[in-house]
């Protein structure tokens, strides 16, 4: 296996090998696309010049492969703190699960942390990680056996769907008859200004032609107000306009809407890997609020996905608790960040481990008075 010294700019991973890297990896994260990470690394407000950890494989047998790869900030980026740590990169997307190459996981994830220990880190901290999948139980072995105990700083649960089971029976049995009935009526009301359409557009033209319609819709909306609308950004916009085009040439982006007679009501972002779908951002017209269109379109995304041979699960990517994805789908996936030590027993990283959860102290203040104060 080859260890480089330090990592590397993210713009040095070929696209190819990364490509081929993403269809062998133990576990989805379609915000670890290439095509996606570089698009967010060229031009996305804050996200930009990021370096990644990497791990080869050399066999004298074949060429040396790409086995592991974690995009990786410094900790005086990721906290304002001077730690001499490597965090996950900001992928515009909250998963930050690394791709490990399914046959030699145990072999990228000592490949990565061979390399986070070589550009002088004492520990490695992966934000937003999934907390119970195949990549982190890669990672815990591999700790474990050179007597590394891997510590979870915080967690929490969101939605997933589990997309091998019948739509219908699943919206039932998360919603319930009534509330059923309720929306419904909803859509009879909606379909008073014309017939109900759900769209998916597939191919990189009509990913491109679509994407606007979500652009204007995102920004009509309360995410314009608080001014965190994709387009109201131009680094932003120039990121998700060449992500989803480029990943939608492999399959890997959809773009859903859903259409009163001509008008657009709600559109949202898909992301596709592997065997999972990653439901990005959804952008609504607020002229329709009473009538739920964002639960509205939720109803055709569980459907879509449930009816495609190809997708055993989706991750709703949102915040615990969510108010809208929570009721529908109503799997839960753990989310955590995780503190790896690069060394057995290193005095250095209980004071890493302190000076975050001081951190997190800190900025759970913050936010309750900056809730209140909005209140």
């Amino acid at each position: 296996m080859r260890v480089h010294d330090a990592p590397a700019p993210l713009t040095a991973i070929g696209i190819d090998v990364w490509q081929a890297l993403a269809q062998r990896a133990i576990e989805a994260n379609g915000y670890y696309l290439p095509h996606w990470h570089l698009a967010v690394n060229a031009s996305a407000r804050g996200r930009t010049d990021v370096a990644a950890l990497s791990a080869w494989s050399e066999a004298a047998s074949e060429p040396s492969r790409l086995i592991g790869l974690l995009p990786v900030v410094s900790a005086w980026r990721a906290y304002r703190i001077p730690l001499p740590a490597l965090v996950s990169a900001d992928p515009y997307g909250t998963l930050n699960t690394p791709l490990l190459d399914r046959e030699q996981a145990d072999a990228a994830v000592s490949g990565l942390m061979a390399q986070a220990r070589a550009s002088g880190a004492r520990a490695l901290i992966l934000r937003d990680m999934s907390l119970g999948g195949a990549a982190m139980q890669a990672i815990t072995a591999v700790a474990a056996r050179g007597g590394i105990t891997v510590r979870v700083l915080r967690s929490h649960y969101r939605a997933c769907l589990d997309a091998t089971s019948d739509a219908d029976d699943l919206l039932r049995d998360a919603l319930g008859a009534k509330k059923l009935k309720e929306l419904r009526r909803q859509r009879n009301r909606l379909a008073e200004h014309g017939d109900i359409r759900f769209e998916v557009a597939r191919s990189a033209n009509e990913v491109a032609a679509a994407l606007e319609q979500f652009l204007t819709l995102e920004a009509s909306g309360w995410k314009a107000r608080r001014g965190t609308a994709l387009v109201q950004d131009a680094g932003d916009a120039a990121f998700i306009r060449g992500a989803t085009v480029a990943l939608a040439s492999y399959g890997q982006c959809e773009i859903v809407t859903l259409r009163a007679g001509d008008t657009a009501v709600a559109a949202a972002i898909l992301l596709r890997h592997l065997d999972r779908a990653f439901y990005f951002k959804i952008g609504v017209d607020e002229r329709f609020a009473r009538l739920s269109p964002g639960v509205q379109l939720t109803l055709d995304v569980t459907r879509h996905l449930c009816a495609d041979p190809m997708i055993a699960s989706a991750d709703s990517t949102a915040n615990a608790g969510h108010p809208m994805i929570d009721p529908i789908w109503r799997g839960r996936l753990a989310i955590g960040d995780v503190l790896i030590p690069l060394r057995p027993r290193d005095p250095v990283v209980p004071l890493i481990h302190a000076a975050l959860w001081l951190r997190q102290i800190v900025h759970g203040a913050g936010r309750r008075l900056l809730h209140a104060t909005r209140g």
